[in-house]
């Protein structure tokens, strides 16, 4: 039994731009990089790990947009909403911000990055925590994990999980 409840449906601040999710997380993420904080304003940005060919843009057409590197940052032409990336040398890979979805309550972060540079006080209920990036040979662990736990959908964490310990 699958209840995820696919497909998902999002989009960015202003609609201009429509997105369909069509295949579940690999991972869930919240990283604490500086980039992030500076791109998201906020403590932390938040992602769904996903093949790439399980997101569509089913209404306009995001830009480029961020630094302009490796990592590939997409955004609304119009309200410049931080949608989605992709990562360097990972073209099957897609990272969309759930808070682009019509509804985002399911999520949590299963993995939290670069801990090392996060605010003092932001806490999130990661069970796994790492001082910068995942090695990429990692993911494979983390990823059948995330599927093992979560392979028929994803239910809130405990209200005060315990600390993720730091890998």
């Amino acid at each position: 039994m699958n209840d995820w409840k696919l497909p998902w449906e999002g989009g960015c601040r202003c609609g201009q731009v429509r997105l369909k999710i069509t295949a579940p997380p690999m991972v869930t993420a919240a990283c604490h990089c500086k980039g992030c904080q500076r791109m998201s304003g906020s403590a932390f940005s938040l992602g769904i790990l996903l093949p790439s060919d399980a997101l569509q843009v089913t209404q306009g057409e995001p830009v480029l947009g961020g630094l302009h590197g490796p990592v590939r940052h997409f955004f609304c032409p119009h309200c410049k909403s931080w949608m989605f990336n992709r990562p360097p040398g990972a073209d099957t890979i897609v990272i969309v911000r759930p808070t682009m979805l019509d509804d985002a309550s399911w999520f949590w972060p299963f993995i939290e990055t670069c801990i090392e540079e996060k605010l003092p006080w932001a806490t999130t209920p990661a069970l796994h925590a790492f001082k910068g990036f995942p090695d990429p040979a990692d993911y494979g662990r983390l990823m059948k994990e995330f599927a093992e736990r979560f392979g028929a959908g994803f239910n809130p964490p405990a209200p005060n999980p315990a600390r993720a310990p730091v890998a």
